[in-house]
């Protein structure tokens, strides 16, 4: 009998004390979910119908008409699907931020904060983005 009670004891005590984990309750950290309002996309869309694209074209390294051959070029490879938990990222803004990384040289932190996407995406994204601009513009 004792040895039954120091075992529901022991089973007791062991669940009460063992911590909870922490239930995660969005699937995006609260940085990111805004970033179809504050992200370089926004800016990218600011930037492309000033007179002067210069400016632009200091951004990506390219003008508007080439960047819109790049995403007729490789859109359909590097599209994702929405799902029910949140918004794929858009192909532009892929495409956009290969291309910062590739001119500019900066690394997947600082491009973290400025097109609000994770470091972990931004590590997916580029490879995969320039794997599909080799595979197009290798010929």
């Amino acid at each position: 009998m004792s040895l039954q009670l120091a075992a529901a004891s022991y089973i007791y005590i062991h669940y009460a004390l063992k911590k909870k984990r922490k239930e995660w309750r969005w699937w995006q950290r609260q940085l990111y979910t805004s970033r179809e309002m504050y992200s370089s996309s926004s800016l990218l869309a600011d930037l492309n119908f000033q007179p002067v694209s210069g400016l632009y074209k200091n951004f990506t390294r390219m003008s508007p008409s080439e960047f819109g051959f790049l995403i007729n070029l490789i859109g359909e490879k590097i599209s994702k699907k929405d799902t029910a938990f949140r918004k794929a990222i858009s192909v532009e803004e892929r495409l956009t931020l290969t291309l910062r990384f590739l001119a500019s040289g900066d690394s997947y932190v600082s491009l973290q904060y400025l097109f609000k996407i994770s470091k972990q995406a931004i590590s997916c994204i580029v490879p995969e983005v320039c794997e599909a601009l080799v595979e197009k513009l290798k010929d």
